[in-house]
């Protein structure tokens, strides 16, 4: 009997911290990516919990940060955004920890087109598993309405490319997208799912803490979708608002400083409602 509690605590424990790394989300965040015309964006950049306004954590620093802008027909050109990148304290309830704000100036986005954030942070260490994650993560932005290379992949070592545009999604609309590691499909990858349950609050550089979403159930505050052979992953978005995609371990980087890592694709897509 002893022996039989012992394995089922040890389980417990195990699905505990799963569910605990389950809830790490690199969020880019900036109030509107569908813009009728260019204007400065107010950008912040967190690793969090999105869902819960859960613990808030040390992403490592950063280690790329740009933009790949496309006008129409034109070649994509990459920039450098990490001239404007400024380290703050972002306070979640009873958690706060380093982050980063951006306000990129109207004059990087001022033309028609389609606006690819790039995150590259550098590497968390998960002290109760004992790995390190990283999650590289894309938001896209379009202004005016005139598409571009948003369905294009960046040639990012992970990444995931949308089949919709992420910016033009109504509620009800079925999300896909295809996992690529080196440019390559993934298929069976585990992909994480969020709401952004908890608007950030640009003001305080916080997540407050009432949600806007009442969780009947543990299992509805991550959801768990796999990619199909083709690498191609489908989602069904029931809710406006903001939702968060992570492709977990599908990197080709699995080690650093001698311990196992998780390079993770992440992207961001907003949903509205049709009136």
């Amino acid at each position: 009997m002893k022996r039989k509690l012992t394995c089922l605590l040890a389980a417990l424990g195990v699905l505990l911290m799963t569910g605990t790394a389950m809830a790490h989300f690199m969020m880019v965040y900036t109030p509107e990516i569908a813009l009728s015309e260019g204007k400065d964006l107010d950008m912040r950049i967190v690793f969090t919990h999105p869902a819960e306004a859960g613990h808030t954590m040390d992403m490592g620093g950063v280690q790329e940060f740009y933009v790949v802008k496309q006008r129409g027909d034109a070649a994509p050109k990459k920039v450098d955004m990490k001239p404007y990148l400024k380290e703050i304290t972002w306070k979640n309830p009873g958690s706060s920890n380093k982050a980063y704000s951006a306000v990129i100036p109207k004059k990087e986005v001022r033309s028609m087109g389609d606006y690819v954030f790039v995150m590259k942070p550098g590497y968390y260490h998960e002290d109760e598993e004992g790995i390190y994650m990283q999650q590289i993560t894309k938001l896209i932005v379009n202004v005016g309405g005139l598409p571009g290379n948003w369905a294009e992949p960046v040639g990012l070592p992970c990444e995931i490319v949308p089949l919709i545009k992420p910016y033009g999604i109504w509620t009800g609309n079925v999300f896909k997208a295809q996992v690529l590691s080196e440019g390559k499909p993934v298929a069976g990858a585990e992909v994480e799912v969020e709401y952004m349950s908890h608007m950030p609050d640009l003001k305080a550089n916080a997540l407050p803490e009432k949600s806007s979403v009442e969780y009947p159930h543990d299992s509805l505050i991550t959801q768990t979708i796999f990619s199909d052979a083709g690498g191609y992953i489908t989602f069904g978005v029931p809710k406006a608002g903001w939702w968060g995609f992570a492709a977990l371990g599908v990197g080709p980087e699995t080690q650093h400083d001698g311990k196992e890592m998780s390079q993770d694709a992440v992207i961001w897509i907003k949903a509205v409602d049709m009136k």
